[in-house]
């Protein structure tokens, strides 16, 4: 660690969570307790920076890389900017512990600067201690570690957009975080440095979360990938059977002797529109005391709104301090406040607001981190069953959102195609961007070419044998919100995902083929589906139905040809196997 943190920065070595919500308020910026114990902060940055984030490696092999690449020198100067911090700083937080656990838990260090002492804490929820994995001999030696983190907030990256700047070293599994103060760095920097471990041992990650769900006399574990905003979080701690037991909400991975493993020891779920009505178990855990927050508004009395849109002068003027030093422009914030600038000046029809007047709208993108001790009802990690169910959440959106409720796959090939393209379309975490997109195997995770992920893919499932593969849409069919208050859409609300997936565990549902997909929908003819069609609508079940009853085929026929190109051609940019990409549009 000499070589990381330089000899004359003290350590405060691996301190408890009640020291660490005090360092947090003590020297956090724009952080305070709130009305249930816990503690919010507030970010500059709203969501990860991948357009910031580079891996060491020559130009010349750029192409192998899913992200940027900057050479050992520029990226040697750009850390030494980060030391030069660190010293004049004095002080740095060490956090040790593991990704997953039993044989196959990964040790991590992580180094954090004062200004995040609530990632710290945050990255120590997440993490497996070292008392339940190690033995009582190795308790008592040094810490033993493969991946290394140091986040250094306050630092700059001179040059470098935004002045902040994601150092990834794949050779040495060391990632620098220079400038952000956003926990989905922290997370995601040593989640990528976890998906090259795994690769390179034959494995594969999957950004899944997990749950156990108990059907009759049996059980099994039941993986859901998902990009942010999709649902994940919602449907791993859903309840379908006659249990569910969450495990996790983001990550697993899978080994070639047809296993699998999982990697944090607490949930990391997105806020907005949290209800205790509609996800009970992820509620709870945010008002839990022991919980993080970030980026949650705070009412006058330190409660939470989960649903905050625009802000009042009134509330921007009650937040000022904390919106200044999150980087609000303060001339803006006056103009707003005394009533010089309103809202429907600088806000769109889509709630974007327009580029300096951010502070206006409150993001979306609110997250906690929960214990899984805080977590009702959490599985035995200890003895967790073996992988019977994989699937992927689209939630479809917009005038030719076509994607049925559940479908189920009809080949190792065709599950690999759809889980490569990993759609859906963009939420709150990807900034103000709107519209359709794609993302292998839902994994911004993944550090090398995303053309490896099928591959590898393909090959562990034939380890697999028994494992269900599946897709289903989160989102809505025939538009988005606004077309459901005029009548002209449909939402595939949380009781349809549970009751879809209820009927899919337990291997009830009647499937036909799809004519133009060749994948496996709901046969809504069958009269022996008529339990789920008492649930859920045949027009989200088969959504031709709804295009057809609504005079909308030709939309329909556009979108299925559209969705081929798009998706073929998205394919072959990843160079994926011919008979992968014909499994996907024939």
């Amino acid at each position: 660690m000499d070589q990381l943190i330089p000899s004359q920065v003290k350590i405060i070595d691996n301190p408890d969570q009640e020291e660490l919500r005090e360092l947090s308020l003590k020297h956090g910026l724009a952080t305070m307790k709130s009305y249930y114990g816990n503690i919010l902060k507030l970010t500059r940055n709203k969501a990860r920076k991948a357009e910031w984030t580079y891996i060491i490696a020559p130009p010349s092999e750029s192409s192998k890389y899913s992200s940027k690449v900057i050479t050992s020198q520029q990226a040697g100067e750009l850390i030494e900017q980060a030391k030069k911090y660190m010293v004049e700083q004095g002080i740095m937080i060490r956090i040790d512990g593991y990704i997953g656990i039993g044989e196959r838990a990964v040790g991590v260090t992580w180094f954090y600067d004062l200004e995040v002492s609530n990632i710290a804490g945050m990255q120590q929820v997440l993490a497996f201690p070292r008392e339940i994995i190690e033995t009582p001999e190795q308790l008592e030696k040094p810490f033993k570690n493969q991946l290394t983190l140091v986040f250094t907030a306050g630092a700059r990256a001179v040059g470098m957009p935004g002045d902040q700047a994601i150092i990834v070293d794949l050779e040495n599994y060391v990632t620098h975080v220079i400038g952000p103060d956003y926990f989905g760095e922290s997370k995601k920097g040593e989640l990528r440095m976890f998906n090259e471990y795994v690769y390179q041992r034959g494995g594969l990650v999957l950004h899944a979360g997990a749950k156990v769900v108990k059907l009759a006399e049996k059980k099994i574990s039941v993986a859901i990938m998902g990009l942010s905003g999709t649902g994940k979080t919602t449907t791993t701690f859903s309840r379908q059977g006659e249990g569910t037991e969450p495990i996790q909400d983001d990550m697993i991975a899978l080994w070639p002797d047809g296993t699998f493993s999982i990697t944090e020891n607490g949930c990391f779920a997105k806020t907005y529109g949290l209800t205790e009505q509609s996800e009970p178990v992820i509620y709870r855990g945010t008002v839990h005391p022991d919980a993080w927050i970030e980026n949650v508004f705070p009412n006058p009395d330190g409660t939470y709104d989960f649903s905050k849109n625009i802000l009042s002068p009134e509330e921007v003027d009650r937040l000022k301090k904390m919106l200044l030093l999150t980087g609000s422009s303060e001339e803006n914030l006056n103009k707003y406040i005394s009533g010089e600038v309103k809202s429907s000046e600088v806000v769109d029809e889509y709630n974007i607001p327009q580029d300096g007047w951010d502070f206006v709208v409150w993001t979306q993108n609110g997250r906690s981190i929960i214990p899984m001790s805080a977590i009702e009802n959490a599985a035995d990690f200890q003895k967790l069953p073996d992988l019977g169910s994989l699937g992927i959440l689209n939630r479809d959106e917009g005038s030719d959102a076509a994607t049925p409720g559940i479908v189920l796959f009809s080949s190792p090939e065709q599950a690999a195609g759809y889980f490569m393209l990993g759609e859906t379309s963009k939420t709150s975490a990807a900034g103000k961007e709107r519209g359709k997109t794609r993302s292998p195997f839902t994994q911004p995770f993944f550090p090398r070419n995303y053309s490896l992920q099928p591959v590898r893919f393909k090959e562990l499932l034939a380890n697999f044998s028994k494992l269900q593969t599946w897709l289903m849409n989160t989102g809505y069919i025939g538009g988005d919100a606004r077309d459901l208050e005029l009548g002209n859409a449909l939402k595939v609300k949380i009781r349809h995902s549970s009751a879809m997936l209820e009927a899919l565990f337990k291997n009830i549902i009647k499937w036909k083929l799809d004519p133009d997909f060749n994948y496996y929908i709901v046969d809504v003819d069958n009269p022996e589906n008529k339990n789920l069609i008492e649930q859920v609508p045949v027009e989200i079940l088969n959504p031709y139905i709804y295009f057809k009853n609504n005079h909308r085929e030709k939309d329909y026929q556009n979108w299925v040809q559209k969705m081929k190109e798009a998706r073929e051609k998205f394919l072959k940019q990843y160079n994926v196997d011919p008979k992968i990409i014909q499994a996907v549009i024939n």
